[in-house]
């Protein structure tokens, strides 16, 4: 079976196509600018053919997904013979309400579910929906569909973690509580980790750090998501790349009042020249502030170190929130290249029975274990698989 996975941003789309019999990718590639001028590259992967990698018209995701099948099949840069091969297709939604805990075959009736979450994620749910209509639209009805969904795997969060103490009425009427996020990353790692520990997922109490331009930690006791930094929406929880996380809610107020800032203005300011840019000044990218910080840069340097910090407090509460932990996982961008910041991170766990050995974090490619030999908790660097979660749940789907 192939199973193409579909990621659509509101002018881009990243894609995989999977043969699911041996879980190895045929070919990925990314649409850019969409409704203006239009870019593709087009990746093909173990067949030696050439990559696609030119501007190309794409005045709407309907013609970018066009383009990409139009790639996926052709005889200079293609991976199946047709259309006909592609069995499936998983789309990432990033936002599914309490509506669902778990993947879903995209209905009427799922995709109207979807449309009411846009309000949750304003930014995302539009573009996710775009890429649905898309594929439906190229590809027919006779093509499952499948919705993957970030927010499903932290619905097993219990109401003390997920609730916010704000009138009741707001969640009772409007729904507002942690969603949480990078549910795909969390659910993937922390079931990777299992396998690696040797020991059932149901056993095992884990800290997932998911660190990269948006960053958030999940607290999993066995196999289930328990508690999650991000909150109601993407902005809580962590200083990130350009969001703020945290803050006194008082903040917002002051700065609107002293500046005559209005809302947008202020959401503008927390979600795109906060954190990292924020305090460095300088730049989002974690390799641009440790470069700077080497240099001497005072403010790239603090930058880092609040991130760490934070992520090391995060963790602490998680072991209590747990009742303990047998590993820490890092994952995403930063978690899984970032050698600075995981010694970052690393040199305040060892208050929780968690010891990093140097050598082997800096040494550390792919999947490794890097505590130390005596340590109590294992810590564990797993590169996140997203796109393969999503092609696994839209097999099970599609094979029923």
């Amino acid at each position: 079976m192939n199973i193409l996975v579909i990621n659509a941003g509101s002018s881009s789309l990243k894609y995989q196509l999977f043969d699911m019999e041996t879980e190895t990718v045929l070919a990925k590639g990314l649409c850019e600018r969409i409704g203006l001028d239009g870019h593709l590259k087009h990746t093909p992967l173990g067949n030696g053919k050439p990559v696609f990698d030119e501007d190309v018209a794409l005045k709407d995701h309907s013609v970018a997904i066009q383009a990409v099948i139009d790639k996926l099949v052709s005889e200079e840069y293609g991976v199946v013979g047709s259309m006909a091969e592609i069995d499936a297709v998983g789309h990432r939604v990033v936002h599914g309400g309490e509506s669902f805990n778990e993947s879903t075959l995209i209905t009427d009736e799922v995709l109207k579910a979807i449309e009411d979450c846009i309000p949750l994620a304003p930014l995302h749910n539009p573009a996710n929906i775009t890429g649905i209509k898309a594929c439906q639209e190229v590809m027919g009805p006779d093509v499952p569909q499948i919705a993957v969904f970030d927010t499903a795997f932290h619905q097993t969060m219990p109401e003390k973690a997920f609730m916010y103490p704000i009138p009741y009425e707001y969640y009772r009427e409007d729904k507002i509580r942690r969603y949480g996020f990078h549910g795909t990353s969390h659910r993937y790692v922390a079931a990777r980790a299992a396998e690696l520990i040797g020991k059932p997922a149901e056993e095992l109490k884990l800290i997932s750090c998911h660190m990269g331009n948006g960053s958030s930690i999940c607290a999993v006791d066995g196999g289930k998501s328990v508690d999650t930094s991000m909150g109601f929406t993407p902005l809580a929880g962590l200083p990130m790349g350009t969001r703020c996380g945290d803050i006194d809610a008082g903040i917002m107020e002051y700065i609107m009042n002293k500046y005559d800032m209005g809302i947008g203005e202020m959401m503008t300011v927390l979600n795109k020249k906060s954190g990292m840019v924020g305090i460095s000044e300088r730049s989002s990218d974690f390799r641009d502030l440790i470069d700077a910080s080497a240099e001497g840069s005072h403010k790239s340097g603090l930058a880092l170190d609040m991130f760490c910090y934070d992520v090391a407090k995060t963790i602490g509460s998680y072991v209590v929130a747990l009742g303990g932990v047998d590993a820490i996982i890092f994952t995403a961008g930063v978690g899984e290249n970032s050698r600075p910041v995981r010694n970052g991170v690393c040199k305040y766990l060892s208050a929780i029975g968690a010891d990093m050995d140097p050598e082997k974090n800096s040494a550390c490619k792919g999947e490794c274990d890097i505590a130390t030999d005596d340590s109590k908790v294992r810590l564990w660097v797993i590169p996140t698989n997203e796109e393969l979660v999503i092609a696994r749940d839209t097999k099970a789907i599609a094979e029923k």
